[in-house]
């Protein structure tokens, strides 16, 4: 019999108070994007925390191949979290569960070949291969903690697209021979200019209302840099004096949506640092995993006696940018005509983690001309989830089709949206089917509306 593996290395665990907080009701089930698919309970939050709790109690190790299954299955989107009556903090709990599987990966992998006393056999939970550890590594590690060797990175895939490289690579085949297919198809297009925090200040239109900062993060600065060229000029519309410090990064997402909690620590740390005392009113975020990631600081530094009051105070001060823009006295007078069609479609992590659905949708019924068409299932996941996408490809495309057709039941001409995976999720999915439909961030068509008011 194989001891749990908890026993071994249990630096992040679920809480068991959180665990036992699950009363077994079941209302999360009909939110549940991997349920709704599968119809599995094991596949349901519910089931996910029995199972959380059995490794907890003991009566499986971390070795479960369905318990892995489960915590890698699990999409991480909250649904859950929204509609539960006891308020258990799923989020919470699944990411420990995941740092919980990696950190005794890594400690079979540098554990000691001959067992004592003091150092017992581990159980059957292998290392990740080299090659998954060394890319673990690349990426956590190194490539999401500087942004410079970041936006090295980034550069080579725009020549990479930009050369015609890509198109050779893809109409020859050699993508789909390397099996690299549907992870290349997920690339955006980086054709624009990167936003590079280096103190710039950037001075309101009219009379200082505001004084923010901006997150620039880190695929949001380079793939999505007009998306934060459009949010500084709502923002200076609105009477905002827009900095971005220049130490800020990553905001830890998928560090810790990974399992890699104590990179997701020290990304927080660095963020909260580069923010500190220059007297904002708010640090605006305009990617809904960044913000929802942000606003959990505190829970993350926790139990660092030198940070956490650090972190309560940072947590204060961050408001997802429709969530600010709904909460002042918006700039109506400077919005411009738009005859356009759109539709919403709701970020996991805006609408269930943060709990912010009405402002968007004030924002663009806000736009004159502008017609919002509801889309079915507007706030079930649509398959990206980080990564997810990549380690679970059968079930995201499952679910990209899902929201799509709803999406083009309405025969919007725009799906509106508020997080970069979400957007590369619906580009992909479009170009697939060879639609032709856009995909914009809500800041966007806002500074549209903004640009056609001075016409």
């Amino acid at each position: 019999m194989s001891i749990p593996l908890i026993l071994f290395h249990a630096k992040d665990r679920p809480s068991s108070d959180i665990i036992n907080t699950c009363v077994h009701c079941g209302l999360c089930l009909p939110s549940c994007p991997t349920y709704r698919e599968t119809g599995l309970e094991m596949s349901s939050p519910r089931g996910r925390i029995y199972l959380m709790k059995a490794v907890d109690d003991g009566k499986i190790g971390l070795e479960s191949a369905v318990f892995q299954e489960q915590m890698s299955q699990c999409l991480n989107c909250r649904a859950c979290e929204a509609v539960c009556p006891s308020g258990v903090q799923y989020g919470i709990i699944m990411e420990a569960s995941r740092a919980q599987i990696e950190q005794a990966r890594a400690a079979n992998a540098t554990f000691s070949p001959q067992p004592s006393a003091l150092s017992p056999q581990p159980s059957a939970l292998p290392a990740r291969p080299l090659l998954q550890r060394v890319l673990r590594n690349a990426i956590f590690g190194v490539l999401f903690t500087d942004m410079r060797l970041f936006r090295a990175f980034s550069s080579s895939m725009a020549l990479y697209q930009r050369s015609g490289v890509q198109w050779l690579a893809r109409k020859s085949g050699v993508i789909k021979l390397l099996g690299m297919a549907d992870i290349e198809s997920l690339l955006p297009p980086l054709n624009g200019p990167a936003t590079v925090p280096q103190g710039q200040i950037y001075p309101p239109e009219g009379d200082r209302r505001y004084s923010v900062a901006l997150l620039t993060g880190c695929i949001m600065s380079t793939a999505f840099g007009h998306v934060h060229a459009a949010t500084i000029r709502v923002l200076q519309k609105n009477g905002c004096e827009v900095l971005l410090p220049p130490d800020q990064g990553c905001c830890g997402a998928l560090h810790t949506h990974g399992g890699d909690l104590d990179g997701g620590r020290e990304l927080a740390r660095r963020n909260i640092a580069a923010f500190e005392g220059l007297g904002l009113d708010a640090i605006i975020v305009n990617a809904a995993g960044c913000g929802s990631t942000m606003k959990e600081y505190d829970h993350l530094l926790h139990d660092d006696p030198e940070w956490r009051g650090r972190a309560e105070a940072f947590v204060r001060k961050v408001k997802d940018v429709h969530e600010f823009l709904a909460g002042i006295e918006l700039n109506r007078a400077g919005l411009g005509r738009l005859d356009l069609c759109v539709t919403y479609q709701e970020p996991c992590h805006l609408v269930h983690a943060q709990r912010i659905s009405v402002q968007p949708r004030t924002l663009l019924n806000a736009i004159p001309g502008l017609e919002l068409r509801e889309m079915p299932e507007s706030s079930l996941c649509c398959g990206s989830a980080g990564v997810y996408n990549i380690t679970q490809p059968e079930m995201a495309m499952s679910l990209a089709v899902r929201k799509l057709n709803n999406a083009l039941s309405t025969r919007a001409q725009v799906i509106a949206t508020a997080n970069p995976g979400c957007a590369v999720q619906l580009v992909g999915e479009l170009r697939r089917r060879g639609e032709d439909v856009q995909v914009r961030y809500i800041v966007e068509l806002l500074d549209q509306s903004y640009s056609a008011g001075k016409d």
